[in-house]
């Protein structure tokens, strides 16, 4: 039983040993790596669960089995997975990214371990059911429309009236929203998301509308242990119109508890975790403050991704990765500093750089400008030289990102605004075109 691109599940990756205790990881990309890392250090090895078979290329690339005591591939058995995990003795099963949820779920329930149980697994994931289920538990929510053909969705449109959202009801990222303002543009995108392969490599299985959210957007991250929540960091969004794009999300600021909404904020997402019984682990909530006060965009039940963890230890001391680690490892100690709000040691933020060009790509000519501002603590190229740039229209076509963090705000948020007006078609050389 062996996934052709990594480990069976009898591999063991040259140093990494496999008579500590086991902390099992379904489908660990991304910031997953850290939370691998951070159950090292705290004496655990991690096992990795992959749910399906084949892996898309966008996640393939950014995988290392090294890091993992084994690589358990998921066919579809429950029981048959628990039964292969059962030789680690895992203490704990997480979610390692948005596709590995539900089976996370699965698998821990199945296992008689702490977790979030199956009875909410397809709301936890599902951007319609979502909305829909904290709709039912009382709390303020958007309209919204599980769309069944076209001319349903465009007489819902032109009812409710000006702009709304349309996109797939699961996917990552933002892969696939459209900010639509007429039915005509609705439909058109509905048309094309129902037919598009997602980030995940499966073909959409649904489309939801919902009215355009007009307010400051927001990222909550947190970590819930026996239902009681903790805040480890907020951001604001910072967003343009480019490249045709809408709304495009180019930078986070980190927000301090002393600011008025973070309270707003707080107990708005502790209310939705509870309605979606997000009980235990990491959970990542996007909200945007209405005219009419918090409305959830969407909530993933795992880790905040693009290396924000790394950024908020340099703000506040602290992060879903140690917090998260610490819930399972030492609960009671968690408990006993779950309601404290989190440090305001200092100001972090990130840029997530747009191209507005495309073609093969020479270097970065104004990056040393970047690297000699006061708050810049480090960059992650994800397009690099030599390679094809592609002009930036979602998150899979991001060059580089920026985390930038110091004791003043001020610097960080001028910092911020220099790389923004940095971020131009100066910004990028491409090689000449020899057919040109």
């Amino acid at each position: 039983m062996s996934d052709r691109r990594g480990l069976s599940v009898h591999d063991r990756p040259t140093g990494v040993r496999t008579d500590r205790p086991t902390v099992a990881v379904v489908d660990g990309f991304g910031s997953a790596s850290r939370l691998t890392q951070a159950f090292q250090a705290a004496g655990h090895d991690c096992v990795r669960v992959q749910s399906a078979v084949d892996i898309p290329e966008y996640y393939r690339r950014e995988l290392d089995l090294s890091r993992y005591a084994a690589n358990i591939v998921h066919h579809g058995d429950v029981s048959a997975t628990v039964g292969l995990l059962a030789a680690y003795r895992p203490r704990a099963v997480i979610a390692g990214s948005e596709q590995g949820v539900e089976l996370a779920d699965a698998l821990g329930a199945a296992a008689g371990l702490p977790g979030n149980g199956t009875a909410l697994s397809y709301a936890r994931r599902t951007k319609d059911a979502q909305i829909a289920t904290i709709a039912a538990a009382g709390l303020p929510a958007t309209r919204q429309l599980p769309v069944r053909d076209a001319d349903q969705l465009a007489a819902w449109h032109r009812k409710v009236g000006g702009r709304v959202v349309v996109k797939p009801i699961r996917s990552a990222r933002n892969d696939g929203v459209h900010i639509c303002d007429t039915p005509a543009e609705s439909v058109a995108a509905y048309l094309r998301i129902r037919s598009a392969v997602n980030d995940f490599g499966h073909r959409n299985e649904g489309v939801v509308a919902q009215e355009y959210l007009t307010g400051t957007e927001f990222v909550v991250n947190t970590v819930s242990w026996r239902g009681r929540h903790r805040v480890t960091d907020t951001w604001r969004y910072s967003k343009i119109d480019i490249n045709g794009v809408r709304d495009r999300i180019i930078g986070i600021r980190s927000v301090p508890p002393t600011e008025a909404c973070w309270t707003v904020l707080r107990r708005y997402a502790f209310a939705v975790l509870d309605a979606l019984d997000i009980r235990y682990g990491p959970a990542h909530l996007e909200i945007i403050i209405t005219g009419a006060g918090p409305r959830l965009v969407e909530v993933g039940a795992r880790l905040c991704g693009s290396d924000v963890a790394r950024y908020a230890v340099l703000a506040t001391g602290e992060s879903q990765i140690d917090r998260t680690v610490q819930a399972y490892l030492d609960g009671d100690r968690f408990l006993a500093e779950v309601d404290a709000p989190y440090r305001c040691d200092a100001h972090a933020a990130m840029a997530f750089l747009v191209a507005p060009v495309e073609g093969r790509l020479k270097g970065y000519p104004l990056l040393d400008q970047v690297e000699r501002l006061d708050s810049y603590r480090g960059r992650s190229v994800r397009v690099q030289p030599g390679e094809l740039l592609r002009r930036t229209v979602d998150d899979s076509s991001e060059p580089l990102a920026v985390g930038l963090a110091h004791a003043d705000a001020a610097t960080v948020e001028k910092d911020l605004n220099t790389i923004c007006y940095l971020d131009g078609p100066g910004f990028y050389e491409l090689e000449e075109d020899d057919n040109g």
